[in-house]
């Protein structure tokens, strides 16, 4: 997700210390530090068998098999999906040609206010922690910020916060594909989120009144080759160690790999191969909130895959495109224990959305 530094106007100040988890400090850089653990697995699911299913119970069974991938490892693979290869893909080439823009043009588009959470973020502005510190992110921005830059983008019909588009014959028909490109995503989040409620015994339709303001952030990614000697630095990592914040995340990944997922019963990360016509979707922490912790807002990483050598002392890893769709409740979502989720004890005072996620995204930006 994003951030800037909060100002005192933010009352998300005052929620800052129930954000606060522990924080890992083992910032493996590259993919040959994971040692494969085959004990640990990131369900494949045919969601087709849900979208095409003609009764409850058939839904059920596939429902329950997304339910128990989130309480196991907090991450699945989504087959069958239904948005096409070729809707990614072109996805995948209006970003490449935003991030060929020069420099200038896209520092026009910068990212102000982490209640807009929209525009362009430079390599270096983000540092994803888990710390709810100020000064502990700012020392490891300072050290280690993500090797990364991105590009927001928002619901585009919100009345206070615009997206931040460059212009048309710059990227032709970006602004076009990448709005249709959300909505593509949101309708199929919405589809996951009904499968989540049946499993979690509720009315399958029981999220469609607290997620429909589409209160979302699309994420293109961009991850430049870098040398093999800046990734051994103390800390260094594309992208940190962190949890996503809000429902769920839906991540198309390129071939080229990277994305770590912490094993939540032996606390070693395992790497999360892209595995072709596949969407990896990880629940966040207001969905791990609603749930009462019975589904895991799992940390993960990203690290560069295996360098190629360029000379005799030095080595560069290829470059890597993503594009990550951060699913959130509605704004003022009063995000509260489930009904069916209470167990023996609430471990979650009640949030609303927008104080949790820009508390969040407060301490992640400069």
């Amino acid at each position: 997700m994003i951030s800037a530094l909060a100002s005192s106007r933010f009352p998300c100040r005052a929620i800052a210390p129930a954000l606060r988890r522990p924080q890992l400090r083992a910032l493996a850089t590259v993919a040959e530090g994971v040692k494969p653990d085959n004990n640990f697995r990131i369900p494949l699911i045919d969601f087709s068998k849900y979208r095409h299913a003609t009764s409850t119970a058939e839904k059920r069974n596939t429902a329950d098999e997304i339910v128990n991938g989130f309480k196991e490892v907090g991450f699945i693979y989504l087959d069958q999906h239904g948005i096409p290869d070729s809707t990614v893909k072109h996805a995948f080439q209006k970003s490449a040609e935003f991030f060929a823009l020069p420099m200038e043009a896209k520092s026009k588009l910068a990212w102000e206010d982490p209640r807009s959470n929209r525009g362009y973020v430079q390599i270096g502005r983000e540092r994803v922690t888990q710390s709810a510190d100020a000064n502990e992110i700012a020392e490891l921005r300072a050290k280690a910020p993500d090797f990364k830059e991105t590009m927001e983008i928002g619901r585009d019909w919100d009345k206070t916060w615009k997206n931040r588009w460059p212009e048309e014959g710059a990227v032709p028909s970006f602004r076009e594909t990448m709005l249709q490109f959300f909505q593509t995503c949101h309708d199929l989040h919405v589809l996951v989120m009904r499968a989540i409620a049946l499993g979690l015994d509720l009315d399958e339709k029981f999220f469609d009144d607290k997620i429909n303001e589409q209160y979302h952030n699309l994420r293109l990614l961009n991850y430049p080759p870098i040398r093999r000697s800046l990734l051994e630095k103390e800390g260094q990592a594309r992208a940190g160690a962190h949890s996503d914040y809000g429902t769920l995340t839906l991540l198309f990944q390129d071939s080229v790999g990277g994305l770590q997922v912490l094993n939540p019963h032996t606390k070693e990360y395992q790497s999360a191969t892209p595995m072709p016509g596949t969407i990896v979707i990880n629940a966040g922490d207001l969905l791990a909130r609603w749930s009462n912790d019975v589904l895991r807002s799992t940390l993960h990483r990203v690290v560069a895959p295996p360098a190629k050598a360029i000379s005799a002392t030095e080595s560069i890893t290829p470059g890597r495109q993503s594009i990550a769709f951060f699913s959130n409740p509605n704004q003022g979502a009063r995000i509260e224990c489930l009904p069916t989720c209470t167990g023996a004890h609430t471990k979650y005072a009640p949030v609303t959305t927008e104080d949790y996620i820009v508390g969040r995204l407060s301490m992640t930006y400069v």
